[in-house]
C-alpha cells in the first residue's frame, strides 16, 4: 500500500498541456472527494471550489493570468479549471483570535487540499498544475467569489498531452536534521 502511495507521489508532475478530451463526471467527483477528505485546522474545511468548464468563463479567468506564466494556455486548454478559494479568519483561529504565531492557516489548509486533489487526479490518469502567479483579485471577480473569500490557486485539470520529466530532487540527508537544526 505504501508503495502505491509513493508511486503516485513520485510520478505526479505539473502538466500544462492537455488533450481535448472531457473528464467524466464520476472521475471529477472522485478527484473532488480528495479535497473533502483533506485535513484542515480543527476540521474547519475553509475551502470552497469553483469548477470552471465553460469556455467563456475560462477565458475570463485566463485574463488574470500573465501571458509569461507557463500555465496561461492551460487555463483555456484544460477541460476543467478548479479555483480553490478560502474563507480567511477561520483556519488557525480559536474564539476569533489567531491561535499561532503565523495567524491565519488557510494557505496551509488549501495546500493540503490542493496536494490531495493533484495526487488523486494523477491516480485517475489526469494531469494538473497548481498556479499561483496571477492577479488573484481579478480571477476572484471572474468567478464571482463573494466578499470574505480569497481565490488562492487555479488548478487546470485534464488528460495530459505531454508529461514532463521529473526535476532533480535534493537528497534526504540534505534537508533532514536529527534532534536539532
Amino acid at each position: 500500500m505504501l508503495n502505491d502511495v509513493m508511486k503516485v507521489i513520485k510520478e505526479r508532475r505539473s502538466v500544462r498541456n492537455f488533450e481535448d478530451k472531457p473528464i467524466p463526471e464520476e472521475v471529477l467527483k472522485s478527484v473532488l472527494e480528495a479535497i473533502q477528505w483533506a485535513p484542515s485546522w480543527a476540521n474547519t474545511q475553509c475551502w470552497e471550489v469553483v469548477i470552471i468548464k465553460d469556455p467563456d468563463a475560462k477565458a475570463r479567468v485566463q485574463e488574470a493570468v500573465p501571458k509569461a506564466n507557463p500555465g496561461n494556455k492551460a487555463i483555456v486548454d484544460a477541460p476543467v479549471v478548479l479555483a480553490l478559494c478560502a474563507r480567511p479568519g477561520t483556519a488557525g483561529y480559536f474564539k476569533g483570535e489567531a491561535a499561532t504565531k503565523f495567524g491565519d492557516w488557510f494557505m496551509f489548509d488549501l495546500g493540503l487540499a490542493a496536494q490531495n486533489l493533484c495526487l488523486a487526479a494523477h491516480a485517475a490518469g489526469l494531469g494538473t498544475v497548481i498556479l499561483g502567479l496571477f492577479d488573484h483579485d481579478k480571477a476572484a471577480a471572474a468567478v464571482n467569489a463573494p466578499e470574505g473569500y480569497e481565490l488562492v490557486t487555479l488548478i487546470p485539470v485534464g488528460y495530459p498531452a505531454k508529461v514532463p520529466s521529473a526535476p532533480k530532487r535534493r537528497d534526504i540527508v540534505e534537508f533532514c536534521r536529527e534532534d536539532t537544526f
